[in-house]
């Protein structure tokens, strides 16, 4: 009897020992987990404060973001197609841009969407810049410009009197930097006619440093 109790005892402590061996070993992998974890979140939040901080700092950086052309809508049109299931609208407009130092720009264009067509039409407005003349805010001399029945008279002013022109016409001396001009249209009143007519006016100006080379003399003793 003596030799079992004592056989009992031995397999009971070498049982205990086992268990408290399981026991640390289960101990220890969770605090490995727990510090794997840990390190990772730490590395998460680490990462997700890094990109904040990026994020500011590159926001701070831009800072405000100046439009190279001056844009102005000149006439925004809907029109409406009837179709088996109801309606279906598409829109034009009509757009004129500038630099406000003397290049200006004309576009027409088409789209089921309202911002589309602007877009189109300023992207085709910057295709087709020209120069316009520009001496003290006001254009070089008199001229006149034609389109169809439109009939556009452009004369130069002295300072103060203002842009005296409406609807597309001042649109485009805006955009081009003019600040005194006197304006009368004549015949149609299409505003895509009248800055047809408008640029037609344009493109008739003469340019002192052209003419001043074409005739020898320096710019002061043409223009002063």
């Amino acid at each position: 009897m003596a030799k079992s109790k004592d056989v009992l005892d031995e397999t009971m402590v070498d049982e205990t020992i086992e268990d408290k061996e399981v026991e640390t070993e289960t101990d220890s992998d969770s605090d490995a987990v727990e510090t794997a974890s840990e390190s990772r979140h730490e590395g998460r939040s680490e990462g997700r404060r890094g990109r904040g901080r990026g994020r500011d700092r590159d926001r701070g950086d831009r800072g405000p973001v100046e439009k190279e052309f001056i844009e102005k809508l000149v006439k925004l049109n809907r029109t409406a197609k009837v179709v088996k299931g109801g309606r279906r609208f598409s829109f034009s407009a009509l757009t004129v841009i500038g630099d406000g130092k003397g290049r200006v720009g004309y576009g027409f264009g088409k789209a089921n969407d309202v911002s589309e067509a602007i877009r189109k039409s300023i992207d085709r407005a910057k295709r087709g810049l020209i120069q316009l003349p520009v001496k003290n805010g006001t254009i070089p001399h008199e001229v006149k410009g034609f389109f169809k029945s439109s009939y556009v008279l452009l004369k130069p002013a002295r300072s103060g009197t203002g842009i005296i022109a409406g609807g597309p016409v001042r649109a485009i001396m805006e955009a081009g930097g003019v600040t005194d001009v006197l304006s009368k249209s004549i015949g149609s009143s299409s505003q895509y006619n009248v800055v047809k007519a408008t640029f037609d006016c344009i493109s008739k100006m003469m340019d002192a440093k052209t003419i001043s080379r074409n005739r020898g003399k320096s710019l002061n003793e043409l223009w002063g």
